[in-house]
């Protein structure tokens, strides 16, 4: 994987110095159509350039690509676990769904108490809990709708 991440810094680093430059993250964004404002630029530039010195090395952009990676992966898991749950795959996942897969893995839980669940993450108030209310769910547990 890190081969294939050094190719990729080589083509961002268009002057073969072995920095990434402002300018060409700018030229890296535009080929991708993702222009951004200067003070947006700049700012993503502070956050990947640990050490401040206005350029983005190899590493600093190894370890951007990794956290990256493992953010979708993260992002993979969570999707599996939600449709795991939403057995009629309609995108949401009911008090009944809950407590049927609940109930399969062996933890005994009643339909009142999935109900009592689902309100306490169902920001949209409709009864489900859709895929963005189960992230914000698994991504803070002990935070209610709202929070």
């Amino acid at each position: 994987m890190d081969e294939q991440l050094q190719r990729v810094f080589n083509q961002f680093d268009k002057n073969k110095d072995g920095k990434i430059s402002v300018t060409e993250l700018n030229d890296v964004l535009i080929a991708l159509g993702c222009s951004s404002p200067e003070q947006e630029l700049k700012r993503v530039m502070e956050e990947i350039d640990i050490d401040k010195d206005g350029f983005i090395n190899l590493s600093e952009f190894l370890i951007l690509c990794r956290s990256n990676f493992d953010n979708s992966n993260a992002e993979a898991e969570l999707r599996e676990a939600f449709d795991l749950y939403d057995q009629d795959k309609n995108g949401l996942i009911s008090a009944e769904e809950l407590h049927l897969v609940l109930n399969k893995l062996g933890m005994e839980c009643s339909v009142e108490k999935c109900v009592k669940m689902i309100t306490s993450v169902d920001a949209d108030e409709d009864g489900n809990v859709n895929f963005k209310e189960f992230r914000k769910l698994m991504n803070n547990p002990a935070k209610s709708k709202d929070e």
